[in-house]
């Protein structure tokens, strides 16, 4: 068999890895993005690291509402298993956890207080999540919150080969760099590469759009957070 030959007979690439692909810049500048890489070395101020709390506990609220829409939208028992899983990751592991941090940070114990507002980033990136998992199909819900899942389990793995010794660094990194973390973003791609199997073009269209809009808003989440609050949103 030729070297021609074997390339030939690859398996293509799921629809969600053909969407991260074809914003793969965007998908970078997420991963990769300068908060991200001081988290990873330990140095980020503990002041951006608390205003990164106080917005994503409310947005992992509504993330989590987003999730309980996909889920009556899921078409058989192994979507069912997949996604309510997913949801369970966010309310029972995560969203705790946020709060636990925010509290070492000297924040609020409940999490956030009535003087915290969502910011207009974190609202208008839960309104497309929310709205997308309410009108679209199960598919355009789940391609929806797929990037914040996905890309948070693919930093963590960077960050893992060099732990800071900041222990709330590191005790965050270790949330999204466990195997069963892995596996279950696996299991949500693969859950996404099923049901959009086959659409046609115009539907993986509007997949893209609706991927590379979260992708987008995952930036400017990490942008929003690393320059801290205003006057105004405190």
């Amino acid at each position: 068999m030729t070297g021609t030959q074997a390339v030939a007979q690859l398996p293509a690439p799921g629809v969600s890895r053909r969407l991260r692909d074809r914003g793969i810049d965007t998908w970078r500048a997420a991963t990769g993005h300068p908060m991200v890489r001081e988290i990873g070395d330990g140095t980020l101020a503990h002041d951006r690291f608390r205003w990164y709390f106080e917005q994503n506990i409310l947005y992992l609220e509504d993330y989590a509402r987003a999730l309980g829409l996909i889920l009556g939208k899921a078409p058989d028992g192994d979507a069912l298993d997949v996604v309510s899983r997913f949801a369970s990751q966010i309310v029972h592991t995560e969203l705790p956890a946020n709060r636990q941090f925010l509290q070492r940070l000297g924040g609020h114990p409940r999490g956030t207080d009535d003087e915290v507002s969502m910011h207009p980033v974190a609202y208008a990136y839960t309104r497309h999540l929310l709205q997308v998992a309410g009108q679209g199909t199960c598919a355009e819900g789940l391609t929806a919150v797929l990037p914040c899942q996905w890309s948070y389990g693919e930093l963590a793995i960077h960050l893992a080969k060099h732990v800071p010794n900041e222990p709330i660094y590191a005790d965050w990194i270790a949330m999204f760099a466990g195997d069963g973390y892995d596996q279950l973003v696996a299991e949500s791609t693969g859950l996404l590469d099923r049901l959009a199997v086959s659409s046609n073009a115009a539907e993986l269209r509007t997949l893209e759009r609706i991927f590379t809009t979260s992708v987008r808003y995952e930036v400017e989440f990490w942008d929003m957070a690393y320059s801290g609050p205003t006057i105004t949103q405190r």
